[in-house]
Formats: structure tokens, C-alpha cells, sequence
């Protein structure tokens, strides 16, 4: 006796394959739907407009000869601060971004002690680990240092121009 299609097991197992196939389609799409990456900037004319800017500025740093040197220790951050040819040590503007996630990006401003080290604790809830974009800027915004680090690091990392 011949049993009904719907009985055998070949049929359901090639129904399976194409409707495994398609659930974790719908899955995927869902999961990339929610946790968008934003690598690419809607207003790549105004950044590449800001860059040019951004050069002139680094160029300002370079004839000053400032020059920083960035580590942590645990969850402090401390940036040594070469002054060059300025008189005083100026109140900086540190901002410090995550190479992907644009969420962990976060600023602070800056006064140094009388040896020129700028210092502050991270907050519990941001993340340090990992490469990071970290740019020094005053107050007035005339110039600009920048360069990567990778924290943690106990030893000191130039910051480039």
C-alpha cells in the first residue's frame, strides 16, 4: 500500500529547505533593519569642504611645534601636552571617535595641571577599548592635533599631524 504525499518524508524535507531559507531571509533583514551602520556621511560635500579647513589648522599646529602624547591608566585618560610656542596651556577641547560606532563617541573640555597633562576618568558606560580617532583642539578652535590611539595603552601614543 502506496502512502499519501503528505504522509512521506521527501516532500516535507524539500518543502523545508526553500521555507528554512526564507525565515532567516525575513531574520536578517530584520536584524540589519534595527542595527544600522553609519559609515557613510549624507553631507560628504560639507565634510570634504571641513577637511580643507581642518588642514590649514594642523598646519597652525605644526608651525607652533605642539605636539601631544595620549595613554590611559585604567579608566583615566591622560594627555601630555607639549605647549611649544605658546605662553600658557590652554583649556582643550578633546573629542574622542569610535572608528565604527558612532554611538561610543564623546568630548570633553580640558584645563591642565601646571605640568601641562590634561586628565579625566571615563564613564562606566563608555567602552575605551579598541582604536579611536582622538583630535585636541582650544577653546577658540585655531588649531587642531590629531592622530589614533588604541586604548588601552599605558605607554604614551603620539598624536600626528
Amino acid at each position: 500500500m502506496v502512502k499519501p504525499w503528505y504522509k512521506q518524508f521527501w516532500p516535507w524535507f524539500l518543502i523545508a529547505l526553500p521555507l528554512t531559507v526564507v525565515v532567516w531571509t525575513i531574520i536578517t533583514v530584520i536584524i540589519f533593519a534595527q542595527n544600522e551602520v553609519s559609515l557613510v556621511t549624507e553631507d560628504y560635500y560639507k565634510k570634504g569642504k571641513g577637511i580643507n579647513i581642518d588642514l590649514s589648522k594642523i598646519k597652525i599646529a605644526k608651525e607652533l611645534q605642539l605636539q601631544a602624547d595620549v595613554m590611559t591608566n585604567g579608566r583615566e585618560i591622560v594627555i601630555q601636552f607639549d605647549r611649544g610656542q605658546l605662553d600658557h596651556y590652554p583649556a582643550l577641547s578633546a573629542e574622542f571617535a569610535h572608528r565604527t560606532l558612532e554611538d561610543r563617541d564623546f568630548s570633553r573640555m580640558l584645563s591642565s595641571d601646571a605640568k601641562g597633562n590634561y586628565r579625566f576618568i571615563v564613564d562606566e558606560t563608555i567602552d575605551i577599548k579598541g582604536p579611536w580617532f582622538v583630535k585636541l583642539s582650544p577653546h577658540d578652535g585655531q588649531w587642531i592635533i590629531q592622530g589614533r590611539v588604541n586604548f588601552p595603552s599605558s605607554l604614551p601614543t603620539r598624536l600626528m599631524n
